[in-house]
């Protein structure tokens, strides 16, 4: 009997030093999961499961571009099972978009823990929703995404649970970073989420090995299951940009980006190139382009809220090409960027000058003014565009009734100059040489039905472009048609409507409407 035992004692020691060596050997004979049909089954890993776990265990940092349902996350929660099981004082935190996410992953966890043999289970001090605590100090938890999640954590494991999708992951990560430095490991998986964030640049960084992350990716044909039918049927099911983002791990069609992403990437190959010049205290003023004295330029300008996270931003753009030829992204107080805007403004032959006066907008308007400049935009209050030719050519009247100065940005013209934004990329009709754009353009998103930054990142210089092309096309259509300064003047006749309004379309270029009547100027002839 005493034999017996002692076999038994030695199987059972060197079954569990080879689960303990061997991560995948551990999960294929000792896991189950939960299948939402048969319920609790054996964890048989696919072959590409098996080479992912390897991966997990020979390289500290793993980023993941995966298809939908291929198990990833149930596999990481088994290999965060087996690092908790055969190592003491590993500290396991999972981080997702909500708290619910998280949890779930905490919960596979827990039913595999729950379904192990008596002899490789250990016991436990905690455990509950979100959290499960081994006596021998190894713990894993699960939170939402938050700046500060991880930032006082000494961490094993960081597991970024669709990383692609979760809010303020650059600071999430630059605080977790730390303390992963002294050899603690990370996962970041996810399916694509547009371009540009922090989930892309990583992936990006990784395969042209600018980073230490080690890449995997896992295409929905590495499912030795799934054929044509499976995939002609997602596109059926979610129709075909997500069916390309959920399956085939296709970052430019990905997300809801207002701009399409495949432009945007033809932008960033042939139009965007370094500035022949960085000037200012932080080098933030981005120069391409001296001033031509032959050119009228425009100068559309966005300012801070005055919080950390918002930046003031401003373009100037050659209005007859629409050529981006300078740039300004930073941080300073509304006195010295009106400073600033006065200067360049006069420096690029004395440009229309175009403010967006919401919040603190006004004080920077207000140092314009003090400085004397000419040639900033006014707009009625009814919110149409003023006749910006006159302003380009320093004649519009301040005193004009119903004028203030700046642009209003509201729900009403939101939309209208976004829509503006789209169709000048659409069309290819706008020169962009800024990276630090179209950055902040492949992060910028439709939210429901608003269009604006994703969380955690800026649209500064994309809201002030838009303003910019937006006044730019209310302005100069008139001009692109042909038709005289003498005829644009016109739109001030009348004391009721001082505003030219592009959308009137009459093939009888010497008509205008008045208070929806037709009224003939050929007497100007």
């Amino acid at each position: 009997m005493e034999n017996k035992n002692k076999n038994f004692k030695d199987v059972i020691r060197k079954e569990y030093v080879k689960c303990a060596q061997d991560p995948v050997y551990f999960l294929k004979k000792y896991s189950f999961i939960q299948h939402p049909i048969k319920g609790k089954i054996p964890f048989h890993l696919y072959d590409f499961q098996e080479k992912t776990v390897d991966q997990f265990n020979q390289n500290r940092l793993n980023v993941i571009l995966k298809a939908r349902q291929l198990g990833i996350s149930t596999l990481t929660a088994g290999y965060s099972l087996w690092m908790m099981t055969f190592h003491q004082d590993k500290n396991i935190l999972v981080i997702a978009t909500k708290q619910e996410v998280a949890k779930n992953l905490v919960t596979k966890v827990r039913v595999m823990h729950s379904n192990l043999p008596k002899w490789l289970k250990q016991p436990c001090v905690e455990d509950n929703k979100l959290s499960l605590r081994y006596k021998n100090g190894s713990q894993i938890k699960a939170v939402s995404s938050g700046e500060d999640s991880g930032r006082s954590e000494a961490l094993s494991l960081l597991i970024l649970d669709e990383a692609a999708f979760i809010d303020k992951i650059d600071g999430i990560w630059a605080a977790a970073s730390q303390t992963l430095s002294t050899g603690g490991q990370c996962i970041a998986l996810s399916t694509p989420n547009g371009v540009g964030n922090w989930f892309h640049r990583t992936w990006m960084d990784a395969e042209d090995h600018l980073n230490d992350f080690n890449f995997i990716k896992l295409h929905w044909t590495v499912h030795p299951d799934r054929g044509q039918e499976w995939r002609d049927e997602q596109d059926k099911l979610l129709g075909p940009s997500l069916a390309a983002q959920e399956c085939d791990c296709d970052f430019i069609t990905s997300g809801q980006t207002v701009i399409d992403g495949v432009i945007l990437e033809e932008c960033r190959t042939n139009t965007v190139i370094e500035p022949i010049e960085k000037r200012g205290i932080d080098s933030n003023v981005w120069v391409w382009e001296p001033p031509n004295y032959t050119k009228d330029y425009i100068v559309c300008a966005d300012v801070s809220r005055g919080d950390s996270s918002d930046y003031s931003a401003f373009h100037i753009l050659d209005i007859e090409n629409l050529e981006q030829v300078a740039e300004y992204k930073g941080r300073m107080s509304t006195r010295d960027y009106g400073n600033l805007l006065v200067n360049m403004a006069t420096e690029y032959n004395n440009a229309l000058l175009v403010i967006e006066n919401n919040n603190i907008g006004w004080a920077t308007i207000q140092q314009v003014i003090d400085r004397g400049y000419e040639n900033l935009f006014y707009m009625s209050k009814d919110l149409q565009v003023v006749d910006v030719h006159r302003q380009i050519n320093n004649k519009i009247n301040r005193m004009e009734k119903g004028l203030v100065p700046g642009f209003t940005l509201t729900s009403k013209t939101r939309p209208l100059v976004i829509a503006k934004l789209e169709e000048f990329f659409r069309e290819k009709s706008v020169i962009v040489r800024s990276q630090r754009l179209i950055d902040e353009l492949f992060v910028f998103i439709y939210n429901g039905s608003r269009a604006e930054a994703m969380r955690g990142y800026n649209d500064d210089l994309v809201m002030s472009f838009s303003m910019g092309l937006w006044i730019r096309e209310t302005a100069l259509r008139l001009k692109a048609e042909g038709i005289e300064l003498q005829k644009k003047a016109i739109s001030g006749i009348n004391s009721h409507q001082g505003v030219y309004t592009p959308e009137v379309n009459d093939n009888n270029s010497w008509t205008m409407e008045v208070k929806k009547q037709k009224e003939s100027l050929e007497w100007l002839i």
